[in-house]
């Protein structure tokens, strides 16, 4: 086949490809789908495949429009992987085959040509293809509506796409494209036709965040265009209007400030719109207002209007799907498909934990919870000012009877949470009445008030917590615990799973306050154990886990211990290596190693060697899943490591018997150098604690271990993969004061990769600033001879870097380098002594008397130094207050 520009397809190749693809589509074909695949991916080895379906997308007139369409989406998927390769005359064929299909009669037709032409300027761009943007206006400009729908459409994909090829340079043309388009696109809002109004605004919409100089000088026009479409007839329209202002509101604020009064009357108004999805993207301005912190008292005077219209749409909707989920009873048990995705946080060693707050990514976003966040960030932001508009509303909703306002009191309960931490001032006077409102809402006969009143409750915990002191306060937190613990025991699913949610709040605020309540939680979440189905058994695995950590210790008695422990051990024995209900187990398991210390150890050993295990296994499944008889996933790795450093830091050296007599140290080596940052995370958290507790046991492979964790500092390894680095930075800093010596051949590696970071310091995550210069620390204390030369190049960035860091053991190691390459090389610091000065003073007290005294003699050191006045021109160099601290050392 001839690659001429007059390439002509053969008979009996179009009429086996349509065959095909009629088999493909047709739902009553038995023929087999996987055979059919492959007989069209045997076709599309031949080189003018593509043009063959460009043929049949665009010339079959004989052919049904399924035929065709399924000729081009085929077409556009093969292009994505293929285009690139394609001879260039049948790029060209191609392309000129699109062309005309912008026009076609047919809507389906006209709609997948603009796709397969967005997926071809994505691969070879604008200026390989002059003919598709004269084609493209030709058919605006045509006043034929199968020919402006056809081009609009193509082009709001390709805005929507890749928008910048638009703005930008092409050769040949005197303007940019954009430039061209626009007065196009606006012309359009103005049609009588729906549909080019919707996917013009659309198109003009996609250039908001890149604002090309042809948007921002015809602003004007744009926000004039906007206005005349507000009150549009077709709700997708008027959406687009909404999401423009939310957009540029966020974006661009100073084009909204002379219309904002306006812009503010619109937004108000549809807020109330019929169509939700309207009201929906009307309500996400009043947060990106906030956010995008703009003077307040602009919103001020709407507020006794806007408020009542957020309170009237945070009732349930008809068809919200809540209402299903929540007739559904507790006994029935979870399908697959209700498992919301988990997220296992890996182990991370540090002050500031990169903090993830999205627990609600998998559920709906919609009308409801838009209304009640934008309440809650107007609470932050007005405070009590809303409460004389907000609490007449909320009370005449709470007291409004019948079966059939539960909605409107269920809002009611719902808007006391959403206010709960923004009005707390003006709330607190009368928090004992809310709280003593809402207990008995916990009783409601309709589910969703008892979940809501579980949440609602868990917003004000904080306070519930401090009034304990007082008897009446100590009354009422026991009535809220004691209310809490009933509803885990609820029936209803939905209501499980708020109070637990609830309950593991109320906990991390009371800590160490549970602890003479603990036999009666214990029982109440055991019983939760033993009756929820799967879903909700990982909230429960959640709250107990939240009660280790918070009662610590307290846990730690037989009788306590009698009641936990026993169906946690006969789960983990139920549950399969392979099984993913085992990770929230595993998790759980970490947290009570954690609190029960040592004594956890008469637990230890088979979950030790299960963790082992475990980790085997997966590593056998990611070199040969058919032999391992399991699929690979990384999270039993993770989720197994996290658990071994639970067990080393509570156990301490008791974990010795068993690394003793295991493979650990070769797993652990592997993990070190896994290639999923999770997994090398979680390693060298791992291999840290274990330097603290057995190093004796990473012995024959140390210069390996310290290899891997020395690899993870290279600036490119740091901006990858921060908490990875972070954690191998702790551990070589454990290794270090360990090993002593040993260390030696990796030092100037590891120094040569901390002190970039601690020169650039600003934009870097404040954990990994303070774990290097804390291993700097301890590498200088136990090789000061190699370091010692070294000074002059890091001794200011380390320095301001330790004076950030509170006094721990970890410091003391640090000052203790400090302390013994002054001694090494005196002269190194000299430049950087007012840094020096400083970092000192930065103790609230050395608690170690050696420490304090070798610190005292490397002051009094540099003071003899320095005569002729330089040692009182340093001094006077720093704040009175540093001078201060430094007068306990006598100087």
């Amino acid at each position: 086949m001839a690659a001429t520009a007059t390439w002509q397809p053969q008979e009996q190749g179009f009429k086996e490809i349509c065959g095909l693809l009629e088999q493909q589509i047709s739902h009553s074909s038995s023929a087999d789908k996987a055979q059919i695949w492959q007989h069209l991916q045997h076709y599309s080895q031949f080189p003018d495949f593509n043009n063959y379906l460009a043929f049949i997308f665009s010339r079959a007139e004989g052919t049904s429009v399924e035929v065709r369409q399924a000729a081009g989406l085929y077409l556009k998927n093969n292009l994505r992987s293929t285009y690139k390769s394609l001879l260039p005359a049948y790029q060209q064929y191609v392309k000129s085959e699109l062309l005309p299909c912008l026009g076609a009669a047919d809507r389906h037709i006209r709609s997948t040509a603009g796709t397969i032409i967005s997926v071809v300027v994505q691969l070879g761009g604008v200026s390989g293809w002059p003919e598709l943007l004269q084609a493209l206006v030709t058919c605006l400009d045509s006043n034929d509506l199968s020919h402006m729908e056809g081009a609009m459409d193509a082009l709001s994909k390709i805005c929507e796409d890749i928008p910048q090829v638009l703005d930008a340079e092409v050769p040949g043309l005197a303007e940019r494209p954009i430039n061209i388009f626009l007065p196009r696109l606006f012309r359009f809002f103005q049609s009588p036709h729906a549909s080019l109004r919707k996917l013009s605004l659309g198109s003009v919409n996609q250039y908001i965040m890149l604002m090309p100089t042809a948007l921002y000088v015809s602003m004007d026009q744009y926000l004039q265009g906007l206005f005349i479409l507000s009150n549009d007839p077709n709700s997708e329209v008027r959406k687009l209007v909404c999401a423009a202002f939310v957009q540029l509101i966020e974006v661009r604020p100073s084009f909204l400030e002379p219309h904002l009064r306006n812009v503010i009357e619109y937004m108000l108004q549809v807020n109330k719109d019929t169509d939700d999805e309207v009201a929906l993207e009307a309500c996400e301005f009043w947060s990106a207002y906030c956010d995008a912190q703009l003077p307040p008292e602009n919103l001020r005077e709407f507020l006794p209007r806007l408020i009542p219209i957020l309170l009237s749409n945070m009732a349930y909707a008809d068809d919200d799907e809540s209402l299903v989920e929540a007739e559904e009873e507790g006994s029935q048990p979870d399908r697959d498909q209700d498992l919301k995705p988990r997220f296992h946080v890996s182990r991370f060693h540090g002050s500031d934990e990169i903090d993830d707050d999205d627990d609600d990514v998998v559920n709906t976003w919609n009308l409801r919870k838009c209304s009640a966040a934008a309440l809650d960030i107007l609470s932050n932001v007005f405070g009590d000012e809303i409460l004389p508009t907000l609490m007449p509303i909320v009370q005449a909703k709470l007291s409004t009877g019948g079966d059939d306002a539960w909605k409107e009191r269920e809002a009611a309960v719902l808007a006391l949470g959403a206010i709960g931490e923004g009005c707390i001032n003006g709330l607190y006077p009368h928090l004992a009445e809310i709280v003593a409102f809402l207990i008995p809402l916990l009783d409601d006969k309709f589910p969703l008030i008892r979940s809501i009143s579980c949440w609602t409750l868990s917003r004000f915990s904080k306070f519930i917590v401090q009034g304990i002191g007082h008897p009446k306060g100590y009354d009422q937190f026991d009535s809220v615990l004691m209310g809490l613990l009933r509803r885990i025991l609820d029936d209803n699913k939905r209501v499980q799973e708020a109070a637990c949610s609830a309950f593991a709040t109320l906990e991390e605020e009371a800590a160490e306050e549970l602890a003479p309540r603990l036999e009666i939680i214990l029982k109440h979440l055991m019983l939760a154990f033993g009756k929820y189905q799967r879903r909700n058994l990982r909230i429960v695995y959640d709250a107990i886990g939240t009660l280790a950590e918070a009662v610590g210790g307290e846990l730690n008695q037989p009788v306590y211990l009698d009641i936990l422990m026993p169906p946690l051990i006969e789960k983990w024995q139920q549950l399969s290596n392979s099984d993913k209900d085992l990770f929230p187990l595993l998790e759980c398991f970490t947290s009570i190693a954690h609190a029960l210390g040592t004594g956890f150890s008469q637990f230890a050993e088979p979950v030790f060697k299960r963790c082992i295990n475990i980790i085997q296994t997966q590593q056998f499944a990611k070199a040969d899943p058919v032999a391992a008889g399991v699929q690979y996933d990384k999270e039993f790795i993770v989720c197994s490591l996290d658990l071994l450093s639970g067990l080393a830091e509570g156990l301490g050296s008791g974990i010795e018997s068993l690394v003793s007599q295991c493979s650990l140290r070769d797993l652990l080596l592997h993990c070190c150098v896994d290639d999923a940052p999770d997994v090398r995370q979680s390693a060298f958290a791992l291999l840290g604690d274990l330097a603290r507790v057995c190093p004796i046991h990473l012995h024959p492979r140390l210069s390996e271990f310290l290899e891997a964790a020395a690899k993870q500092l290279e600036i490119s390894k740091v901006k990858e993969a921060i908490s990875v680095a972070n954690n191998a930075c702790w551990a070589i800093g454990e290794l270090a004061v360990k090993v002593r010596q040993e260390v030696s051949p990796i030092v100037l590696t590891v120094i040569s990769c901390l002190v970039p970071i601690l020169q650039h310091a600003e934009g870097l995550n404040k954990s990994l600033i303070e774990n290097s210069a804390i291993t700097l620390g301890r590498l200088a204390w136990v090789c000061p001879e190699l370091v010692s030369p070294h000074m002059e190049h890091f001794m200011q960035p380390w320095c301001t870097a330790l004076s950030m860091i509170r006094d721990d053991v970890e410091k003391e190691d640090a000052f203790r380098g400090l302390c013994a390459m002054v001694k090494a090389n005196p002269s190194g610091a000299l430049s950087s002594l007012v840094n020096m000065c400083t970092a000192i003073a930065s103790w609230h007290e050395i608690r170690s008397e050696d420490l304090h005294n070798e610190v005292c003699q490397v002051l009094h050191g540099y003071k003899q130094m320095l005569r002729n006045g330089a040692w009182d021109q340093c001094m006077s160099a720093l704040e009175p207050p540093i001078k201060e601290k430094l007068s306990k050392y006598q100087v």
